[in-house]
């Protein structure tokens, strides 16, 4: 018993001693956001255009709307707009509700039907020419336009590449008047991207005019600095 006990004691006694493991030092760090914008012109003009009519009932009400939509999507394509290029976004026929004093119950005047689409131009002196043609032939709705790119990532590579740089000149700017130096990038991320339209006043060749302008594209960028002194 005795003789197993010492092999024990001896055993332990024989243990490597195991120093407590240092922690490592921290590495300060800074932390910037850059943004850039890049601006071009924009080649592209989407539009959503309709026709609102009515009629004694749902079916006289769509059936003028169809007529005069039916003309107005003719129109556009003799214009040079594709079929790909056009899109019914809303369709809709509703009840034309009489007013009423609150002695009677409200009353069905007719009906009326609404057709919205969604129109992608792509040569934009002749947008003026296409707005113009749409109304003559039945348009009466015009719910928005607005300006873009066909292909708007190579703007968007460039902006993505000029927010990267803006960060890294405001990391230099803060490490500097701390008297420390960069290091190496440690975490960068795009933090969002966006179209940033800057209009201006463009006169269309004929028809309507209309301001194109300018589009911006901005990305912004996080990125993370080691510093060094």
């Amino acid at each position: 018993m005795r003789l197993i006990q010492a092999l024990t004691l001896s055993a332990a006694l024989a243990l490597p001693v195991v120093a407590p493991a240092m922690a490592e030092p921290t590495v300060p760090t800074i932390t910037v956001t850059g943004t850039a914008t890049v601006a071009a012109s924009p080649d592209l003009a989407t539009l959503m255009i309709g026709v609102t009519t009515q009629g004694e009932n749902a079916a006289a009400a769509l059936t003028a709307n169809s007529a005069a939509v039916e003309a107005v999507i003719a129109r556009l394509t003799a214009s040079g707009i594709e079929a790909r290029d056009m899109q019914t976004s809303n369709l809709s026929i509703n009840p034309n509700w009489t007013s009423f004093d609150g002695s009677s119950p409200p009353t069905i005047a007719g009906y009326v039907a609404t057709n919205l689409l969604t129109v992608r131009v792509r040569n934009l002196d002749g947008l003026g020419m296409v707005l113009d043609a749409a109304v003559a032939d039945g348009a009466n709705t015009l719910n928005g336009l607005s300006f873009g790119l066909a292909a708007p990532e190579p703007a968007l590579n460039e902006a993505r590449k000029a927010a990267v740089a803006d960060a890294r000149a405001k990391a230099e700017l803060l490490a500097g008047a701390a008297g420390l130096t960069l290091g190496r990038v440690v975490m960068i991320s795009e933090t969002g991207s966006w179209t940033d339209p800057a209009p201006m006043f463009r006169d269309s060749a004929a028809g309507a005019p209309v301001a194109g302008g300018e589009v911006g594209m901005t990305a912004n960028v996080t990125v993370q600095y080691e510093m060094a002194e």
